[in-house]
């Protein structure tokens, strides 16, 4: 058995061999199915490889764009504060001269 539930590979059904009966299936037709099977096994690995790697890239380039916008958002708060800062000055300092 193989990760992911998966119980079969390529290889498996490439080498599986079957028994022989008086009437059994046409042998060629059977191998020319498994061959199908196979190709199909392959392709489905050969996507499930691909997502995987996409899923990762994904991830990563996700993890930088939080990053980047958290250093953003602290310079923006920053900027925030300050102009708060400069506005109570400009407010109470009117208020404090008036008096």
């Amino acid at each position: 058995m193989t990760t992911n539930g998966i119980q079969l590979t390529g290889k498996d059904i490439l080498e599986k061999e079957f028994k022989t009966a008086m009437r059994g299936y046409h042998q060629e037709e059977v191998d020319e199915f498994l061959d199908t099977i196979i190709q199909d096994y392959e392709s489905f690995q050969q996507e499930i490889d691909k997502l995987r790697q996409e899923n990762e890239r994904l991830k990563k380039q996700t993890d930088q764009t939080r990053n980047r916008g958290s250093a953003q958002n602290h310079q923006v708060n920053y900027d925030i504060l300050k102009r708060v800062s400069n506005l109570e000055k400009a407010v109470f300092g009117k208020k404090y001269a008036d008096s």
